[in-house]
């Protein structure tokens, strides 16, 4: 028996029969273009690849997020070198030293990172923060802060600055 599969299988490789002989693809036919011409089949193997390769795809993200795109990519983009003076410091690197009230409204003055002091209004902004509030009769200055965390409910965080009186002591009892 096993003799008899042997032999079968050696006369259809020989004669090169296969299962699937009988059904054998038909070359494509030309396609027409959109004014009635014919094009060839090398026109359309050539338009087929550069759809794969992605250069006919249009994606229109309508206000969402690319999905195409690295997360990491993304903010890498975002963050780039950041601008010098008190627009590249972070919330965390500015100290309230005194607030002044103008005709204009308030004018905070901060102590950046870089032991430099920088005049801030209402709309300045800082490294990933706008300054959003300056209240004089409390001593505070508000920044809203954008965060990219998807899990958030609200897209931004509201750090509050406090002026320190001469003299004390932070952090002791």
């Amino acid at each position: 028996m096993r003799s008899a599969w042997s032999t079968l299988l050696i006369l259809t490789l020989v004669a090169g029969w296969t299962p699937l002989a009988g059904q054998q693809q038909q070359p494509a036919a030309d396609e027409s273009n959109d004014d009635g011409s014919k094009r060839s089949a090398d026109e359309i193997l050539k338009e087929q690849e550069d759809s794969l390769r992605g250069q006919r795809f249009t994606y229109d993200p309508g206000n969402r997020r690319d999905p195409f795109v690295s997360l990491a990519d993304l903010a890498k983009a975002e963050e780039g070198p950041r601008p010098p003076g008190a627009a590249g410091m972070a919330v965390d690197d500015l100290d309230l030293t005194g607030i002044v009230e103008t005709t204009d409204g308030a004018v905070a003055y901060v102590t950046g990172s870089d032991g430099k002091g920088y005049m801030m209004r209402v709309g300045d902004r800082v490294f990933k923060a706008v300054v959003f509030d300056i209240d004089a009769d409390r001593g505070t200055m508000t920044l809203r802060e954008k965060l990219d965390d998807p899990r958030l409910i609200k897209p931004y965080r509201d750090r509050v600055l406090r002026l320190v009186p001469a003299g004390a002591q932070i952090g002791v009892n």
